[in-house]
């Protein structure tokens, strides 16, 4: 349990108007005075249950005016707390790695071919990659096991659905769910190929048929896709509400399950031969890999 007033900020790593989110960093001076934590907190969308008379709209609002002008009128709300918390995510101990995953910097597109994932990218990831601890946590169900939407234990072809951690698993507009598959050794997209066919298709049929039983959002309304690069490497599909903007949707970072089957299906090899572009942080040693590439991953004006 982490207790925030023993936290000392030390500086403010990112910090998003639009997203409503702020990433610190600090330490929980209780625990201890050397090792780092880094603080996400982010404001939360309304539901309708919030907006009721029990809700919102109830004696212990409290409006403190700006000013008002003949029938406009701005003022600071005051809602009680219960329907103002703050959804927050606590990394501790951060590493490096987080620290910088977590801060604001620029970002660069480079155009990877399988011969630069060899040699370039595979080697950063079996040097940098994050810990798996916490995904053979849940895995093995020894983390998180209430929080399960649906699993199919299959060694070969089974996954684990549960809500992502940006989402509250309570407004389905903001829907966001993860399928982490059982099987070991498949760190990406890269390592998709037509004998996987039958995993992808029984993550798209269960998931969404999961998801649709839970939560009443059909397949036309989700939106299911793969991260490339993703942000860890044991692979995983996202489930997103198709209205809700979630991170990473957009083309250089997001592959439509739908259409990574179509392109194997077509292809049985295709991911081990296309050349893929993608995002990469400015601060990221693999940024540094590919710019001190001989063959440029890069392109230049």
């Amino acid at each position: 349990t982490f207790n925030f007033s023993h936290f000392r900020l030390e500086r403010i790593l990112n910090s998003n108007t639009s997203t409503k989110l702020v990433s610190l960093l600090g330490h929980f001076m209780d625990l201890s005075e050397e090792k780092w934590a880094v603080v996400i907190l982010e404001k939360k969308p309304f539901t309708e249950d919030d907006l009721t008379s029990k809700g919102l709209f109830s004696e212990a609002t409290k409006l403190r005016e700006e000013f008002v002008n003949d029938i406009y009128g701005n003022f600071d709300c005051f809602p009680q707390p219960e329907i103002n918390s703050v959804k927050t995510t606590v990394i501790y101990p951060a590493t490096q790695k987080h620290i910088d995953k977590y801060s604001k910097q620029e970002v660069h597109i480079v155009q990877e071919t399988q011969q630069l994932y060899q040699e370039v990218t595979l080697k950063h990831i079996e040097r940098e990659q994050f810990s798996l601890e916490w995904l053979y946590n849940i895995l093995e169900h020894k983390k998180e096991k209430e929080r399960i939407i649906f699993e199919d234990p299959c060694e070969e072809t089974g996954f684990i659905l549960l809500p992502d951690l940006k989402w509250d698993n309570k407004n389905p507009e903001t829907l966001y769910c993860l399928a982490l598959v059982r099987k070991h050794g498949i760190k990406s997209l890269r390592d998709l190929n037509s004998n996987h066919l039958p995993l992808l298709r029984n993550i798209l049929t269960k998931g969404v048929a999961a998801i649709k039983e839970k939560y009443a959002v059909g397949r036309s309304q989700l939106r299911i896709y793969l991260h490339y690069q993703p942000s860890f490497y044991h692979l995983h599909v996202h489930f997103t509400y198709l209205k809700h903007d979630a991170p990473g949707i957009y083309c250089e970072k997001s592959h439509l399950l739908d259409t990574v089957i179509s392109n194997i299906e077509l292809m049985p090899d295709y991911y081990q031969r296309a050349t893929l572009s993608f995002v990469v942080r400015e601060n990221d040693r693999l940024w540094d890999d590919f710019r001190g590439d001989s063959r440029k991953a890069i392109k230049h004006d």
